[in-house]
């Protein structure tokens, strides 16, 4: 592989994964127990990349103080996007940290080195802006690829029929020339779009497609991270120890000897897992959580700093960091129709969202497809129907 840099756009925020993105930015929500551009940064370090640029905007504290100047001993430069103006905008920010051939890659969708080094490769040979493709069943959510043998005849945005199969991935390969050809192009309703740029590019040269299998999932949506935490566990996407199959302990967790964990399952840094507690299959536990006894955790995602209070049931749950479970909570599992702003998105694998601080005093139920907002408070005894919004006070 040819290319020695890659820059990363982290600099969205995920609106449509609220209430986890109000503290912070969409790529630092957790796959498993490790951000998401943690697991984009690995898949650049393993396929040979020598120099990070990160592209970040929203919260960018959040990404700068978690990574800091170097990852895996490769360097990071952060370079910002001031205002969200588009992806192309976003990668144009990194113009004087990039003066050769560059790797692109969206931050905030999980990917392997396999991918990267195909994508690079492609691009060594022919010398033509090269992007990964991947075959979907359902492209609507995603921009749509016509392919002509290897190169890419059409970007269809969000397609409203189902006569397509192949979805851009986000991964792409370009000559510093790129950077003048988004300059070059017109913004649409005052952003520049990446995707623009490489239309523009496609009418008059050749770009490569180049068909990929390896990992790819997208989280667009709050349910979404229950669908990448089940995919980072099946491919062993942890940096935990391994104590028998499907089975990661962190060294420095603490897990009762009468806790029974389901593979597979992880267990972060710090965590303290208590007698008689279930936890798994299919759940992540981030660094510092506390289960209580005879408390039952499957199929979640558990961010770092939560505590489950003993005797609470969570199914198909998504924590946000410090949020506090009291004894007995329940929260069954969905499917569910969930509101994501003023939309409703129907029959969702998704029990319930719980960000940042948030406290239920105990005795708490949840119906299945409920948000719940930063420093929310609900009370003893209270059901949960819905959204709760950031720092509401619920009580019976």
């Amino acid at each position: 592989m040819d290319i020695d840099t890659a820059v990363v756009l982290a600099a969205g925020e995920g609106t449509r994964l609220r209430p986890l993105t109000r503290n912070r930015p969409k790529p630092m929500l957790p796959a498993g127990n490790r951000p998401i551009l943690e697991h984009v940064f690995d898949a650049l370090v393993e396929a040979g990349v020598e120099e990070l640029v990160a592209v970040v905007g929203y919260k960018r504290d959040r990404v700068q103080d978690h990574f800091g100047p170097t990852y895996r001993d490769v360097p990071v430069t952060y370079v910002t996007q001031r205002k969200q103006l588009g992806s192309g905008h976003a990668l144009l920010q990194a113009s004087e940290a990039v003066d050769e051939s560059v790797l692109v890659l969206n931050g905030d969708r999980l990917i392997d080195a396999g991918t990267v080094s195909a994508v690079a490769d492609s691009f060594a040979e022919t010398g033509d802006p090269s992007l990964a493709v991947v075959e979907r069943q359902d492209t609507s959510r995603y921009g749509a690829v016509e392919m002509h043998g290897d190169e890419i005849a059409d970007l269809v945005e969000k397609p409203r029929t189902d006569d397509y199969r192949l979805i851009n991935a986000g991964v792409y390969a370009f000559s510093a020339d790129i950077f003048t050809a988004i300059e070059e192009t017109s913004r649409q309703e005052g952003e520049l779009a990446l995707t623009d740029t490489l239309e523009r590019i496609i009418e008059r040269d050749r770009v490569r497609g180049v068909e990929v299998d390896g990992m790819w999932v997208d989280a667009t949506y709050p349910w979404d991270l229950l669908t990448v935490a089940r995919e980072v566990l099946s491919r062993g996407r942890v940096v935990e120890a391994a104590r028998s199959d499907g089975v990661w302990i962190a060294d420095s967790a603490r897990v009762h000897h009468e806790a029974v964990l389901q593979a597979p399952v992880v267990v972060g840094q710090d965590c303290e897992v208590g007698p008689d507690a279930v936890i798994g299959p299919n759940t992540a536990l981030g660094s510092n959580v506390t289960v209580g006894s005879n408390a039952v955790v499957q199929d979640s995602v558990i961010d770092a700093d939560t505590r489950i209070d003993p005797g609470s049931t969570l199914m198909d749950t998504v924590t946000g960091q410090d949020v506090h479970l009291g004894a007995s909570t329940v929260v069954p599992a969905g499917p569910a129709d969930v509101q994501v702003g003023t939309n409703i998105f129907e029959e969702q694998r998704l029990g319930a969202v719980i960000a940042d601080r948030a406290r239920a005093r105990g005795n708490v139920s949840f119906t299945p497809g409920s948000l719940v907002g930063p420093k929310a408070h609900l009370d003893v005894g209270v059901t949960v129907r819905g959204n709760v919004e950031e720092g509401a006070e619920v009580t019976r």
